[in-house]
């Protein structure tokens, strides 16, 4: 059973702890539901969830929907209890990087794919000739997409070793 010094402790935990994850892109109240899951190490309800941080249990369903999906929590069942239950993934590292890296992966390759499409559009207006200064702006693209190449490569290289 938590005490009340526990219980203040683990709330300065939880302040401080979330400004990290917060960075990860999670909204306060996803970090807040995870590092609430992960400092008790063990499942809860959404019931149960919801008392503990004073939220509506529409409220934690939502956000706990989006942590399963970013594979932060897991559901989990045990016998004689009928409602789901979620704990928190332990591997903090491993399960925020996947999830970060995975992130700047997908937009890098959204964003490349939009780049590409300016640059055959640009190599179109090249043979009208109405753009001025074509050439610096094609060698400007051209830069802008070997820094997202870069970028894409980097972080698929960090994701290897993570997942090793």
């Amino acid at each position: 059973m938590l005490t009340p010094d526990n219980i203040k402790i683990m709330d300065k935990i939880i302040v401080e702890f979330s400004k990290t994850i917060e960075m990860f892109g999670l909204t306060p109240l996803e970090a807040r539901l995870f590092i609430y899951l992960y400092l008790s190490e063990q499942a809860f309800t959404l019931d149960e969830m919801s008392e503990a941080l004073g939220k509506s249990k529409t409220s934690m369903s939502t956000n706990i929907r989006s942590l399963l999906e970013l594979n932060l929590v897991t559901r989990v069942w045990k016998k004689g209890i009928r409602k789901d239950l979620y704990e928190a993934n332990t591997q903090l590292f491993k399960a925020f990087m996947n999830t970060y890296l995975s992130r700047w992966i997908d937009a890098t390759k959204q964003q490349l794919d939009g780049l590409e499409g300016i640059k055959q559009l640009l190599t179109k207006e090249e043979e009208n000739a109405s753009i001025i200064n074509q050439e610096q702006l094609m060698n400007r693209l051209d830069n802008i997409i070997s820094f997202h190449l870069q970028i894409e490569k980097l972080f698929k290289e960090m994701n290897q070793n993570i997942n090793r």
